[in-house]
């Protein structure tokens, strides 16, 4: 693999200097920076994105970093559009509910609590909670359904805020988010001042296994700054007087890690954490020689997909694809997809409708013109929620239509 000597740039978690190239994704847009009529003949920011795993404490990682005020103060993503995850929220909230023993005496905090999709559930049983939220779009609407909801990132200063106004908080919640703060140790270190000292924090990931063996390279994105695996991401919260104590893997989102911790001796190891890190040794997650083959093996999915598209459209073929999702960006970007192959997006949300897709130029429609206009294929770029997509769309398989899956090899479906 190919070490780099990046002028100024360190490991975020240990600070070394010596990283090594996974991945190299080319010149990118912003992922979620979905374009309107007009801008189409602006000039669209786009930057570098590269992975890399430190060669020391083997944090995945990229190079290139957005600002966060850039990324999300204003974000189009509303998990509530997607009914895997209002499921998943609320398997969860019953779950910690029962388990935790919470009730009208608790305060639940959720991180990047989005428009309210998973603390509702916490608010229609009476249980205290406040969302942290920075995109001032998607925290009204959680605040329009009962979800009291602060508009800010979260670090320490936040956690000190809270903890000042509201207590510290028995449970901290975590989807999708961590990956997200260029300052992990600051985040980090953010809950362990706001959690209290019997309480709990639940993370979830996607998890760097299942990117790298299950060619998941459309989840690299600027947004997410690093992919853990749980021997990298142990180290930083140790260095941040947390604990971590459960790990389960789930399969939301191609494939996630779940990760419990509390402060240093709160609550007992539980076995599963032994579980995963021995996993992650036989493997060799923590050895360089484990990210060698991916690039080659995303550059052959990527021609084999390139080819198979084209060859449907020499064909006569029409192909449309499902899902505005910010993995969409990645993959069509990298693959050189755009208006000529894919006639058209289709994607659930009306807040991505009637725009652009970042990049490509791909205009975006109501999931209805799928069946109005019936392409013969539909590249499905939400890969990660197949079994609902295609459940929701059967009456235009029922027709002839086709779905391609592109993760982790081209399926027709």
């Amino acid at each position: 693999m190919e070490t780099l000597n990046l002028k100024n740039f360190k490991c975020r978690a240990c600070e070394s200097e010596e990283l090594s190239l996974v991945l190299n994704l080319g010149i990118q847009p912003l992922a979620n920076n979905l374009l309107r009529h007009e801008d189409l003949y602006k000039a669209e920011p786009k930057y570098p994105l590269r992975q890399v795993v430190c060669n020391h404490c083997h944090m995945v990682q990229i190079v290139d970093t957005i600002p966060p005020t850039i990324l999300f103060e204003e974000y189009l993503y509303f998990s509530s559009y997607s009914d895997t995850m209002l499921a998943h929220a609320k398997k969860c909230t019953q779950r910690y509910q029962e388990e935790m023993g919470l009730n009208s005496q608790s305060f639940v905090v959720e991180i990047a609590s989005n428009d309210g999709y998973l603390l509702k559930n916490f608010v229609a049983q009476g249980i205290p909670v406040l969302g942290v939220e920075p995109a001032h779009n998607i925290a009204k609407v959680a605040r329009q359904i009962g979800v009291e909801t602060t508009e800010k990132f979260f670090g320490c200063q936040t956690a000190e805020e809270i903890v000042t106004q509201k207590g510290k908080a028995d449970l901290i919640l975590g989807n999708n988010v961590l990956a997200h703060a260029p300052d992990i140790h600051d985040f980090i270190k953010g809950i362990q001042i706001l959690i209290k000292d019997q309480g709990r924090c639940v993370i979830e990931f996607p998890y760097l296994v299942d990117l790298v063996e299950k060619l998941e390279f459309d989840t690299i994105y600027h947004e997410h700054v690093y992919y853990f695996s749980l021997f990298a991401l142990k180290g930083v919260y140790e260095a941040n007087g947390l604990e971590v104590n459960r790990c389960e893997r789930v399969a939301i989102h191609g494939g996630s890690l779940r990760v419990f911790t509390s402060k240093k001796g709160a609550h007992p190891v539980e076995k599963s954490v032994e579980e995963i890190l021995k996993l992650e040794e036989k493997i060799g997650v923590n050895t360089i020689d484990y990210y060698a083959d991916f690039s080659k093996r995303v550059g052959e999915l990527k021609e084999k997909t390139v080819q198979f598209i084209r060859n449907l459209r020499a064909e006569g073929k029409r192909v449309a694809a499902y899902g505005a999702s910010a993995k969409s960006t990645t993959l069509l970007n990298f693959y050189g997809l755009g208006s000529g192959e894919i006639d058209f997006i289709v994607d659930r949300s009306p807040h991505k409708q009637n725009k652009f897709t970042p990049g490509t130029h791909i205009p975006i429609f109501s999931v209805d013109k799928l069946l109005k206009s019936q392409p013969d294929y539909t590249l499905l770029l939400t890969w990660n929620f197949a079994e609902e997509i295609l459940l929701q769309q059967k009456e235009y398989s029922n027709k002839g239509g086709k779905f391609i899956i592109p993760v982790p090899d081209i399926k027709v479906v």
